[in-house]
């Protein structure tokens, strides 16, 4: 009997595909790459004494890399080798971008096979969509190959090399890289935009109207004032960053002026001045790619980037929606006859147009999606079908797939607006206007089913919201005729900052501005926020000041690095060599030694003519009145020199960059970093005892000499306690922790009562126990602290519980891999190997790739290793005195 083995590289994929071919064909995972270039320190000792030693890469060898089978990978290649020998043909089902196409290519040359080889490519795991795949095999496409490999070797030589300087001059942990950084620095664009704004105040004015006459007598609306003689009152946008009216088109309407007007109109005889009514029509949006896709998850289901990509790799390996990483808006026939038909069934035969509608990707190098991301299938299941088989996130996103799907598809949403402009003059002459407007929708069409969600607008209206269509309906009525008036009230306005990015805006600013890649969007995001360079607040993205550092540096130094063109250039080029009009080797070596033909200075140059760069002048930044904000080595802080003494104090965590201003920092000084209460002279000591308020909290401490040289006796303040109120004893208490409780009668051992970074508890050797509350610390006996023991224990209260995920089975140790929650967070574990959950990772998306993927890194770590004692040195002995 024939038998074919197929690879792919999720055991996820494997088992669905696996469940639609037959007995004669073997699915087995690679768990992502196999391979990839080593850091030096994994090489062997003879490759690292080569031209690979410093990157993995010979940059003087035609950037040929040293590719190195990772070691979490050994044992897998192991096992797929040995089903080799049994197959007659073999299938490589990677996914079919750049990334999977490299996954494929390393799996050839690893394996080099003597059997027949097919390349697949499932744009969705139907088995429709299998059967189509494999009656059209191809063979590997090397251009595709070789622009990732390119983009690999590139991020390699730019990361190793601008990280090291990172390092150097900004401090421990920080990094660069080619697209994360210039993410970044929209970021801090962004917020420095928001830093140097000032709000302008204009003023409008609002009244209800009634019919005096006419079939609608007595229907009143809201209108809003648009027109002092003649001229359109100013509204936010009409306002630059620095709050002063831009250009002489619009009327300022000031607090002085807006009550003047309330006055003169009081007694005026108000008319409609016109009625108008256009025709209103609106298109569905496209089928969803990879940036829009991130984008609505965001808005609409509240879902970072990592985690509505982990939430669609789930749908797609599951066979619920076609390949998730897409950059072509355009539906296969057989998909749009799907939607037509479904809309129909749906909404009748009116819901769609006469013609499919057809969607064209504007990126012209959208060369590597064949589809949208839409539902899987010749035909689509609905939502309702999946509730018993899909929950939670990935229920709500198929849902939103299919709505978008179909809805891209259907007719368009047509009604018309109308505006009805109401006029009057004032006691001193004013000729004014209100104007409202109001859409009704006469067919409906695709905002039936779905209407897309849009970020917040830079100049919102007057309520807060985005702009809408207002179904309300209006009276009926014509020009001449008399209306009355009432509820004449001024209204304040403030002109706002640019909106900090969201996860999904920045998304598309990176795809408008053809940063990267779809593929990459989603992971750039997650780098700058896991590294802690930005923080995710209310879903905007706030910089951190280390942020400001980085992107300081690379301005002064490296501009061309992080300028947007050219960075977008870089992408265009890596397009270039996928589709065959460029070679890895030139455009390299152009990127990295630059040349007569390059635009810029090579990398290479740029870094060999680097002059001294100040580490201190990189990590400071002015806030005024000689206020500065400086990165330091235990987060950052405020500085200045006050009548000749200096002055620190810490800079809150949740503050961010625009909201310190000179008024801010003067606070921080005067509770943090200046006063302090001194409360009294320690009775043993003689020093002085002060309460201060630090960047963790409270706390009481010892002040010693200036020449000591010992640790001085520190204590936080307990919950209940405050800096305001705190006394002498109570620090002198709070200082004497931990407390000696007394003596275990079995062991022998002490039992001291102690505070902990997890609260209060006891500890008797290695055996710690949780307390209620702090004040258990000062008073809990040695009967009760006994008590304590004798109870099972809980891990700090807590009952045994169930896991909070499970995640199958690990293809290694062959046993359930699930989620449990532990005393340092939520972990995975497979019983044998445990790993905590990375920060910016949660347990609702983590997805069972994910978790092979970080046990298996865990496994290749191996056992931390324990560092020796260090040993004290001997003392010097004294040189003998020299006879004269």
């Amino acid at each position: 009997m024939s038998r074919k083995l197929v690879i792919v590289e999720s055991p996820t994929k494997a088992g669905t595909i696996g469940g639609y071919l037959g007995d004669d064909y073997e699915v087995v995972s690679s768990v992502g790459h196999i391979r990839d270039i080593p850091e030096p320190k994994e090489m062997p000792a003879e490759v690292k004494k080569g031209p690979f030693g410093k990157y993995g890469v010979d940059i003087d060898g035609g950037f040929e890399p040293y590719y190195q089978v990772s070691v979490r990978s050994k044992k897998i290649v192991t096992e797929i080798k040995r089903r080799l020998k049994e197959a007659d043909e073999l299938y490589l089902a990677t996914d079919e971008d750049r990334e999977g196409e490299a996954i494929a290519w390393h799996l050839l040359e690893v394996l080099k096979p003597k059997v027949p080889v097919k390349r697949l490519a499932f744009h969705e795991i139907t088995r429709e969509g299998i059967e189509r795949a494999l009656a059209a095999p191809r063979e590997i496409d090397m251009e595709l190959v070789e622009a990732q490999e390119t983009r690999r070797i590139l991020d390699r030589l730019y990361g190793w090399d601008m990280s090291d300087v990172m390092r150097r001059k900004v401090g421990q942990g920080s990094s660069a890289g080619r697209v994360q950084s210039v993410a970044l620095r929209l970021v801090v664009d962004r917020e420095r935009e928001r830093m140097a704004f000032q709000a302008a105040e204009y003023w409008d004015l609002t009244a209800a109207f009634a019919a005096k006459q006419g079939p609608d007598a007595g229907v009143s609306f809201t209108a809003r004032l648009t027109k002092v003689d003649g001229k359109r009152v100013a509204s936010g946008k009409d306002f630059d960053d620095r709050g002063q009216l831009v250009g002489d088109k619009a009327h300022h309407v000031t607090a002085g002026e807006a009550a003047s007007l309330v006055s003169g109109l009081a007694h005026a005889d108000f008319s409609v001045v016109d009625v108008s009514s256009r025709p209103y029509k609106k298109r569905p949006a496209a089928p969803f790619i990879t940036s829009s896709l991130i984008q609505e998850a965001s808005r609409k289901l509240g879902l970072g980037a990592r985690q509505a990509m982990g939430v669609a790799q789930g749908l797609y390996q599951q066979g619920y929606i076609t390949y998730m990483r897409s950059d072509s808006p355009s539906l296969s026939g057989e998909a749009i006859r799907a939607a037509r038909k479904q809309a129909i069934d749906l909404f009748g035969p009116d819901a769609v147009p006469s013609s499919p509608r057809v969607y064209a990707s504007a990126d012209t190098n959208a060369q590597e999606a064949h589809e949208a991301i839409r539902p899987a299938g010749d035909t689509f299941r609905t939502p309702d079908s999946l509730r018993t088989r899909l929950r939670g996130d990935e229920f709500r996103m198929y849902e939103m797939i299919w709505k978008r799907t179909l809805a891209s598809q259907m007719a368009d949403a047509v009604g018309t607006t109308s505006t009805i402009t109401v006029g009057a003059t004032t006691a001193g002459g004013h000729a004014v206007e209100f104007a409202k407007s109001g859409t009704i929708l006469t067919a409906p069409g695709f905002r039936a089913l779905y209407i897309e969600s849009k970020e917040a607008a830079r100049y919102e209206d007057e309520d807060g919201k985005q702009p809408s269509d207002d179904e309300s309906r209006l009276p009926q009525v014509s020009e001449g005729d008399p209306m009355d008036a009432s509820a004449l009230e001024p209204l304040t306005h403030s002109t706002n900052p640019p909106p900090r990015y969201t996860q999904g805006a920045m998304i598309k600013e990176l795809e408008d501005r053809k940063l990267g890649r779809p593929s990459t969007y989603a992971s750039t995001v997650d780098v700058i926020i896991n590294r802690d360079y930005v923080r995710v607040d209310k879903k905007a993205l706030v910089p951190n000041w280390i942020a400001f550092s980085i992107v300081g540096l690379l301005e002064e130094h490296f501009p061309s690095l992080v300028d947007y063109g050219f960075t977008a250039e870089m992408e265009a080029g890596l397009d270039r060599i996928a589709s065959g009009e460029r070679s890895m080797k030139d455009w390299l070596q152009e990127f990295y030694f630059g040349g007569e033909a390059a635009a810029q200075e090579g990398l290479r140059e740029l870094l060999d003519n680097l002059p001294e760069i100040d580490a201190r002048a990189v990590n400071t930044f002015p806030i005024g009145a000689d206020i500065y904000a400086r990165n330091g080595r235990y987060g950052p802080y405020i500085e200045r020199d006050k009548d000749g003494e200096q002055q620190r104090a810490s800079i809150p965590e949740d503050l961010a960059p625009d909201e310190l201003t000179v008024a801010k920092a003067e606070e921080l000084f005067e509770n943090q970093g200046g006063d302090e209460r001194v409360l009294g002279e320690h009775p043993e000591t003689g020093n002085q005892v002060v309460a201060k308020g630090g960047r963790y909290g409270p706390y009481v401490t010892e002040v010693l000499p200036e020449d000591s040289k010992a640790k001085p006796k520190t204590a936080s303040l307990f919950k209940d306690m405050s800096l305001e109120t705190v006394t002498l004893a109570d620090a002198l208490t709070l200082m004497s922790l931990p407390r000696v409780v007394g003596e275990d009668p079995e062991s022998g051992e002490a039992i001291t009562a102690q505070n902990g970074r997890y609260g209060p508890y006891l500890k008797k050797g290695t055996d710690s126990r949780s307390l209620e509350s702090e004040s258990q610390l000062l008073t809990i006996t040695l009967e009760e602290a006994l008590a304590v023991y004798a109870q099972p224990k809980r891990g700090r209260g807590r009952q045994a519980a169930p896991p909070l995920k499970e995640l199958g089975v690990d293809p290694v140790s062959e046993k359930p891999i699930v989620i449990k929650a532990g005393r340092f967070g939520e972990y995975i574990t497979d019983g044998e190997t445990n790993v905590t959950i990375p920060r910016g990772e949660t347990v609702d998306e983590m997805t069972p790739e994910r978790a092979v993927e970080l046990l298996a890194d865990k496994r290749a770590k191996g056992p931390a290793k324990k560092k020796p004692a260090a040993r004290k040195a001997p003392a010097k002995k004294k040189a003998a005195p020299k006879k004269k």
